[in-house]
C-alpha cells in the first residue's frame, strides 16, 4: 500500500492530557497535507472545523476510562457532533464489561448511537479484557450498531495486536490505536484486518511508506 492510498485511513491524533490549541493546529496541519483524517479533544472542535475545513476530524467521548454517566456519554457525543466532529470515538464502560453487564454497556452505547448521525466507534480497551470479555465487547458493539470497534485509548498498558485485530474483525470494522509508530506496523494492522489506523506518528507513518 502506497503512501496515497494509506492517508485515508489514518486518524493522526493528539489527546494528551497536555495537549495546547498549538499542538492540535500542528496535527491539523500535518493531516491537511497528507491527506489523512484528525482525532483532537472534543474542547477545540469549533475551533478546528473553521482552521483545516477539509479535515475528517474524529473526538473522542467519556476518554480515556470511560466511566461517565451514560446520559452525559450521550450529551458529550451530540455537544461534539454539534461543534463539527465527523466520527467519535467513545470508550466503553470497561468495568460494567468485566462484571458481566453486557446489556448496560450495549444500551449505553446505542443510546450514543441513536443520538448523533455521525459514526461512533467504540473503545474496547484491549489491553485490559480476556478474549471472552473482547467477544463480548465487539458484540455489544454490534448490539448498539455502531460503527467501528476500536483497539485501545492508547492510556492503558498495551495497544494493538494482530491477534486483537484478527479477532475485532469478526464483528465490525476495526480501528487499530496504540504503539503503531511506523509504516511496518501499521500494515501488520491492515493485513491482519484493520480498516483505520489510529496513530500520533502518522506522518512517520507515512514518511516511510513507498510513494
Amino acid at each position: 500500500m502506497d503512501r496515497h492510498e494509506l492517508a485515508p485511513l489514518i486518524d493522526h491524533t493528539v489527546l494528551g492530557p497536555e495537549t495546547t490549541p498549538a499542538d492540535i493546529e500542528a496535527v491539523l496541519d500535518d493531516a491537511a497535507a497528507y491527506g489523512m483524517n484528525a482525532c483532537i479533544p472534543p474542547y477545540h472542535l469549533e475551533e478546528a472545523t473553521s482552521y483545516a475545513p477539509d479535515v475528517t476530524l474524529a473526538t473522542v467521548i467519556g476518554f480515556p476510562h470511560g466511566q461517565n454517566d451514560h446520559d452525559t456519554k450521550r450529551r458529550e457525543g451530540v455537544l461534539a457532533w454539534k461543534a463539527g466532529a465527523d466520527e467519535l470515538d467513545v470508550v466503553i464502560n470497561v468495568g460494567r464489561l468485566q462484571a458481566g453487564e453486557l446489556e448496560a454497556v450495549a444500551a449505553e452505547l446505542e443510546e450514543l448511537v441513536a443520538a448523533v448521525p455521525i459514526p461512533v466507534k467504540a473503545i474496547i480497551e484491549t489491553a485490559l479484557l480476556t478474549d471472552e470479555q473482547k467477544h463480548d465487547a465487539c458484540q455489544a458493539a454490534v448490539d448498539a450498531d455502531a460503527t467501528m470497534v476500536k483497539t485501545s485509548t492508547g492510556f492503558a498498558d498495551g495497544g494493538a495486536t494482530v491477534e486483537d485485530v484478527e479477532l475485532m474483525s469478526e464483528y465490525l470494522p476495526v480501528k487499530a490505536s496504540g504503539g503503531v509508530g511506523s509504516y511496518e506496523k501499521a500494515m501488520e494492522m491492515i493485513e491482519a484486518g484493520a480498516e483505520r489506523i489510529g496513530a500520533s506518528s502518522g506522518v512517520e507513518v507515512l514518511e516511510d511508506a513507498p510513494e
